[in-house]
This record gives C-alpha cells, sequence and structure tokens, in this order.
C-alpha cells in the first residue's frame, strides 16, 4: 500500500495535477518551543557546530540528536506564541551592552545569547503538487532555518524579511518540524534589539505557477488636473513546477467598497519550469480617490492566474493613488499641495514587549503620535515591520522607509532590493533611505561614489520615489542623493549648502526634542532621571529650547521639507548623556509607555489647530519650597495670563511657534493659565499641589479585543488623590489580578530607570505586580482565544482598588 501511495505522489507531480485554486496564508505564531543555547560552547549549544551537527556537509545528515531531528526530546522546552523578544526576561547588570539598556545579552552573556525554536507543523497530503514556502518577517538576528533538517538557509541581519521554498523537503500527510536557531551576540545597531522570532512566520501555499512573493509592483500617475490616473502594474509570476505550463493574468482593480472599477488581461503564454516572466499593463481610473493624510483611500488590485479556466491563483495588492513632489524652493507637495512635514523618529521597542510589538500595539503607538499632529514617521534605522507599514497606510501617516546598512556588495544590495521590493506598493512610503550617519563614508569621497550607486539601484527597482541619505555632516556632502537628509541643524550648515547647491531638495531626518524624565524637572542622576534640556536655566545654546529651535528653523524655510524629531516615543539601551541606573533613551517626546511629556504639548500646540494650554512644571516640588521657578506655558493661544497662588504675574502675547516663561517663588497651592483669543478668555488650566494617593483609577483603550489570541488592550493605571487629580510624583507598588479569557502580556510605567521584570513568567499568570512611575503605569492585556468578559483588578495596601471590564468577542 505504501509503495502505490508513493507512486500515486509520484504521478501527480510529473502529470502537473493541479491542488489548489487559490492561495493559502497561515500565520505560524502560535506554540514554538523555546530553548537557550550558548554561544561559546557547541556542547552546551545541543551539539551545533560539532563533527555531527555539520548541516553544510550533505543534505538531511544531521544527527538523530540534535534539537532539527524530530526524535530530539524537547519536552522540557518552553512554549512561546510570537512575535517572541526573550532579551524582556532578561535582567540588567551595569557591565553590559550601554547602547542596548544594560540588558544581559550580547558577547559578555554566550548563555543567554542563542535562542532556539521548534515548531512541528502538519502538512495534509492533498497539498502535494503545490508550492510551499515559509516566510519570516525579522529574526534578531543570525538566523539559521532547518525544515525536517534540510538546511534552507541563513540571514545574518535582525529586519529582513526571509523566504523559503520548503515544497521537496515536506512530509506530505504526516508532520513536519521547523527549527530556528538565533544568535544575538553581535549588535547590529546602537540601540535596544531584542532577540528572537520577534516578527510574524507564515506558511504560504500557491499552485506552482503563481505570483511571486512581492511580485507585484503597482504604481500610478496623475493628471495635472488630478481627474484621472494611469495606473501600472508590474506583476512577476514564477513556475516552481518541474513542468513548463501556460498561463493568463487577469487584473482587477477594485475600489474600498469592492467595486472593480478598471480591469485588464493577458493574453496566453508559457513558462519554463524553475523561471520567472514579468508582464506589464496600464489601468485607467477616472475621478479617482486620492490617498491623502487626511483622507488616505485604498484601492485594492487583485491579480489572478488562471491556467485554462482554471483559477489557480489569486493575489492582492492594497495601495493607494497619490502624487509625491519634492521641490528645491517650495519643499515638499502631496497630491499638488504643499505640505510640511511633521515627523518622528522611531525604533521598534515598548515596555513590557521589547521589540516583538504586537499589531494592536502598534497601531497605538501610531495613534499616540497621530493625536501630536505627527504626519510622517522614520523608520530608524531598518526596515519596518510590515503591519506597521499597513497602519501607516491606514491612518495617512507618511513614511521614510531606512534601510539598514550602506553597500555596493551583492549582500547590502540583496538587502536594500528585499525591503523595495516588499515595501514599494505602501502609498505612505515617500522616500527611501539608503542610510544613517554612515561615517565611515562621509568623511571621504567613496561617499559619494556609493550614495550615487546605491541612488541608481533604488531608481531601478522602483522609479517612482526619491531616495535620501541622513547626513551627521562629514565633509562629503553626499551629493547624489536626491533629497538631503540632515541630522541636526547644529552638525549641518543647512544654509550653507542650500547657497552651494540651490536645486536640491532636504528634509530635516533628524533634530533633537530636549526631553528629558516625565514629570522630572531637577536632575538625579544617581536614579537615572534627568530634566528636560529645554529647560535648563544654565544651558548652552545647543541645548536651550532645542526643540524650538528645530521647529522654528525648518517651519521659516518654505524650501525645506519638513523635519523628524529624534524620537517619537523613548526606547530601550542609548542613555545619553547618562548612564547605568539609567536603562533607556529620555529624548522621546512621549515616554516609553506612550504618556505625553510636556514636549508633547508643544508640538500639539504647534502641529495641530486643535487649542492647547498646557502649564509646567506640575505643582509637587516638595523640597524646593522658596526656590525660583520657571514656569512655562505651550499653547497656541494668542495670550496667556498666569496667576501663581491667587498673584497675577500678567499677560504675555504667544510667540509664534514658541513658549512663554514668567519667574516666581515655589510654594505649594494653584498655578492658573488663562488662554485668550480674539481678546476673548478662550481655556484655563490649572495646577494645584495634590494630596497623597488616595486611589487607583484605570482606563482602557478600546472596551472590546478581539478573541484571537493577538489583539491587545491597552491600559493606563492613574494614581489620584482624594479630589481624583493625578498625582505627578506618585511611586506606588501594585497588584494586578486578571480573570476571563485575557492574559497579562506586560507592563511598564515609562521610568527610563527601569530594572523591574515586564511581564509573568507563565503565559496563563493571573497575577502579577507593579510600581507606579510619577502617577502612571501601563499593563498590556491580551486575548488568550475565547470570547466572553474579562476582568482586571488593581490594588494597593493602601489605595482604594480600580478595575475595568473588557469584552472579548470575534
Amino acid at each position: 500500500m505504501k509503495r502505490l501511495y508513493c507512486l500515486f505522489l509520484f504521478c501527480c507531480l510529473f502529470l502537473g495535477v493541479q491542488a489548489q485554486s487559490v492561495r493559502e496564508r497561515i500565520c505560524l505564531d502560535d506554540s514554538w518551543q523555546f530553548a537557550f543555547g550558548n554561544a561559546s560552547s557547541p556542547a552546551l549549544d545541543f551539539g551545533c557546530g560539532t563533527e555531527y551537527f555539520n548541516y553544510l556537509t550533505k543534505a538531511a545528515s544531521i544527527h538523530n540528536e540534535g534539537p532539527y531531528s524530530s526524535k530530539f526530546d524537547a519536552s522540557s522546552w518552553k512554549t512561546v506564541d510570537l512575535p517572541h523578544d526573550w532579551v524582556v526576561d532578561l535582567p540588567y547588570a551595569a557591565e553590559a551592552s550601554h547602547s542596548h539598556g544594560y540588558k544581559t545579552v550580547g558577547y559578555k552573556y554566550p548563555e543567554t545569547s542563542v535562542g532556539w525554536y521548534r515548531k512541528t507543523i502538519s502538512i495534509p497530503a492533498s497539498d502535494f503538487g503545490k508550492h510551499l514556502y515559509l516566510q519570516f518577517d525579522g529574526i534578531f538576528r543570525d538566523a539559521r532555518i532547518w525544515v525536517n533538517g534540510f538546511f534552507l538557509g541563513e540571514e545574518p541581519s535582525g529586519y529582513v524579511t526571509q523566504v523559503y521554498d520548503i515544497t521537496d523537503y515536506l512530509n506530505y500527510g504526516g508532520d513536519n518540524l521547523v527549527v530556528v536557531r538565533v544568535d544575538a551576540t553581535l549588535e547590529e545597531g546602537w540601540f535596544y534589539e531584542g532577540a528572537g522570532i520577534y516578527r510574524h512566520v507564515w506558511l504560504n501555499k500557491t499552485a506552482p505557477i503563481h505570483v511571486a512573493p512581492f511580485g507585484t509592483f503597482v504604481s500610478s500617475s496623475l493628471s495635472p488636473s488630478f481627474d484621472k490616473a494611469e495606473v501600472t502594474v508590474q506583476t512577476t509570476v514564477i513556475n516552481d513546477g518541474i513542468k513548463e505550463g501556460t498561463y493568463r493574468l487577469s487584473q482587477l482593480l477594485k475600489a474600498a467598497n469592492g467595486q472593480v472599477v478598471a480591469s485588464a488581461g493577458n493574453v496566453e503564454q508559457s513558462l519554463k519550469a524553475k523561471a520567472k516572466s514579468v508582464s506589464t499593463v496600464q489601468l485607467t481610473v477616472d475621478a479617482p480617490e486620492l490617498w491623502d493624510v487626511e483622507r488616505p483611500y485604498l484601492y485594492q488590485l487583485v491579480t489572478e492566474v488562471y491556467q485554462g479556466a482554471n483559477l489557480v491563483d489569486s493575489y492582492t495588492t492594497p495601495f493607494g493613488i497619490r502624487q509625491v513632489d519634492f521641490d528645491a524652493d517650495k519643499g515638499f507637495f502631496l497630491n499638488g499641495k504643499s505640505l510640511k512635514l511633521k515627523g518622528l523618529n522611531m525604533h521598534q521597542d515598548h515596555a513590557g514587549v521589547g521589540s516583538a510589538i504586537p499589531d494592536a500595539l502598534q497601531v497605538y503607538r501610531l495613534k499616540q503620535l497621530k493625536a501630536l499632529g505627527c504626519n510622517a514617521y522614520r523608520a530608524s534605522h531598518n526596515p519596518m515591520t510590515p503591519e506597521m507599514l499597513d497602519a501607516c497606510d491606514r491612518e495617512g501617516i507618511l513614511v521614510i522607509a531606512e534601510n539598514r546598512l550602506m553597500g555596493i556588495n551583492p549582500y547590502q544590495l540583496g538587502v536594500l532590493s528585499r525591503m523595495i521590493e516588499r515595501d514599494r506598493n505602501h502609498p505612505s512610503i515617500i522616500l527611501w533611505s539608503v542610510g544613517n550617519e554612515e561615517w565611515g563614508i562621509e568623511w571621504n569621497e567613496k561617499g559619494e561614489r556609493i550614495a550615487a550607486s546605491m541612488r541608481e539601484y533604488c531608481h531601478r527597482l522602483d522609479s517612482t520615489r526619491l531616495m535620501t541619505v541622513a547626513s551627521s555632516s562629514g565633509p562629503t556632502v553626499l551629493v547624489p542623493a536626491d533629497v538631503a537628509g540632515y541630522n541636526y541643524i547644529l552638525q549641518n550648515p543647512v544654509d550653507e549648502h542650500r547657497a552651494n547647491y540651490p536645486k536640491r531638495c532636504a528634509v530635516g531626518t533628524e533634530e533633537t526634542s530636549g526631553c528629558g524624565t516625565r514629570n522630572i524637572y531637577f536632575d538625579e542622576v544617581e536614579k537615572g532621571w534627568m530634566a528636560a534640556l529645554n529647560r535648563k536655566p544654565n544651558g548652552s545654546d545647543s541645548l536651550l529650547n532645542c526643540i524650538e529651535r528645530g521647529w522654528k528653523f525648518y517651519d521659516e524655510r518654505p524650501w525645506l521639507g519638513g523635519l523628524f524629531y529624534w524620537t517619537g516615543f523613548d526606547y530601550r539601551g542609548e542613555p545619553n548623556p547618562l548612564k547605568f541606573p539609567a536603562t533607556g533613551s529620555q529624548f522621546g517626546i512621549l515616554d516609553y509607555c506612550g504618556f505625553p511629556k510636556d514636549e508633547a504639548y508643544y508640538l500639539k500646540a504647534w502641529w495641530t489647530d486643535e487649542p492647547v494650554l498646557h502649564v509646567f512644571p506640575h505643582w509637587n516640588l516638595q523640597g524646593h519650597e522658596g526656590d525660583s521657578i520657571d514656569v512655562w506655558v505651550y499653547s497656541n493661544c494668542e495670550k496667556v495670563e498666569l496667576l501663581v497662588n491667587g498673584k497675577n504675574l500678567g499677560k504675555q502675547p504667544m510667540p509664534r511657534n514658541g513658549h512663554l516663561a514668567w519667574k516666581t517663588v515655589y510654594r505649594p497651592g494653584k498655578v492658573k493659565a488663562v488662554g485668550y483669543r480674539a481678546g476673548h478668555r478662550c481655556m484655563v488650566r490649572e495646577i494645584e499641589t495634590t494630596g497623597e494617593p488616595y486611589r487607583v483609577r484605570v482606563t482602557v483603550d478600546r472596551p472590546e479585543i478581539q478573541a484571537d489570541k493577538k489583539d491587545v488592550a491597552v491600559v493606563c493605571v492613574e494614581i489620584l488623590d482624594k479630589k481624583n487629580r493625578v498625582v505627578p510624583t506618585a511611586c506606588e507598588p501594585l497588584d494586578l489580578k486578571v480573570s476571563g479569557p485575557v492574559r497579562i502580556l506586560g507592563v511598564g510605567n515609562g521610568n527610563p530607570a527601569f530594572q523591574e521584570k515586564e511581564r509573568p513568567e507563565k503565559a496563563d499568570a493571573s497575577s502579577f505586580k507593579l510600581n507606579t512611575f510619577n502617577g502612571l503605569a501601563q499593563i498590556l492585556l491580551q486575548s488568550t482565544g475565547d470570547t466572553g468578559e474579562a476582568t482586571l483588578t488593581v490594588c494597593s495596601e493602601i489605595l482604594k482598588e480600580g478595575r475595568i471590564t473588557l469584552q472579548l468577542i470575534r
């Protein structure tokens, strides 16, 4: 019987039996086995690298005792779901890497720098004759992949999507073992990067003749009146079978409501086995809906592959119709309208989860930025998570997509091409950045040559977008960049470059925010906290008011396209200018959890039309009674009046893109600001010295989340006094308890010297402990797969508890 079944499979393969009419895309995030290996000892690394585990010797020659073997006993390994960052659970140490946030990972810690993942997947016998491939969206870093003992390949970078054909290695009608070894010994960036399979993993199934991975490129050109769009569709089809076949394409362009607004087809053509074919068609769209930051309208292109009358593949590409222009004299234009880029730089990590950010949390982070008036996002300094780009498309956020490393050798250009080919259909992307502060080439003539070569390579892969390089102002000006990228006006002679290169377009790829620790107004270096550089009373010109200096500079020069502040959120690692016990950077406009600092209100005042009146510092400045204090106001009111403890300190006009300040003496009490427009009072804000912490208030970003084991609710915890005022200095220990179909995914409080545990050791734990920091804390609740009602209770020995309920739905 076994021989007959094998003969049947053999005949199916060679007769070209079609087993599938459309493709499948299956998420493989659930239930991976995980264990630490060892970077310094093959014996402690499950024998990896010994003579018995040399995967380069022969195909599937792995010894039966290794993790790559189905006979290996992994019963003691931990079960984890992806995305997963194992560094989150590691302790801190003063001798660990400063740039990576003093976490015990890296070359000094070989026992926690290698991680192994195993997952068994079942492949039905009916899949025989299909083409199957694995897609890893991001593994940090130096990943090696096996399936059923067959070595698939490796990728040293932690930010590159990897695609592996596994068709010929599978046990059809049986179990199949996927194994990943991850080695985070070496740092790739100079910031926290985590470690592990921190992005999604997919199993893709197609017919042998199918649209290649990331095989469509949809671009558009608009008429001068924007009433007609010509949409160009380039499609790469591949025959992964072993026999020549014929196919034809059908292209359906659909509006957001699903209505077909244009279509085209190709004549039937033949395609040899293991060959690719590229075809191009054009579609006309009358009265197109344009993608814009205010109304990010998305179309869908459905590419269908037919063999005879049979639909064998269907591939959907979301895209937007819009026109992006950079002008050397007038700056940036979107759909023919001048638009100043109000951007923020971001790394990918968050309190409680590290670099393994769930999709819902990515959206939450983006909306926190958008609420400040942010319309642009720079992915510093690596290709983005695909789902984050999807969110930018939906939310109307413009993106500078950044390559990891400059260079012109096959590996570096291959990484660049994988980024561009994967992401070039996203309407949010306006520029390809090929590098950031590459000191090795900014200081000699090689930089000009490398930038010129990479520019042409970008144009060949995507002729619709310009490229940039973020420069720290070495002597080489990197003129070959289509758009100059300036990192910090104090480093770059921007006006001088304008005079020397008047036809050159430019943006500020990084600019100083000047932020510090949330609610800290006096340096406490021994605790890892610092006051904002913007308020340093004796600060040098390089520090004082730097957030204002940056925006004023770019806003006053219409030929500059806009700027991107460093950074939107705080991030772990690179805690300059401090050292341990500080563990994270403090230059975010928002802290590590996304709670706003004072500077967030500066941006909101000048980046939005929403009325803003923000007074600071808070008035719980215990220990500073009798000290001279500068009270600042960020506002877009025309005038602001200030009263301190009943004394009127006067009314001042608000300078454009500026702030107001009054000197006073600190005594507990009340500060009151009154905002005026057109001579009339329009807003009032009061800050008071609060009482002692009395109760806990708990709120959640959404009352309902999906019961899919992936969705996340973001919970805010506030400490209030008896008058329901947030106590801005409260650092209180809390007990968390959950019931129902959720789990505590992770916690945080925005403390840049955070060194506590961030999540329960067991995924199904129903309790955890957390301290607030300066009045606030955050809890991430993730669904466990069941519908129903969940409850979070936040308790304290001395405070009245807070509670929220959450509905889990399908």
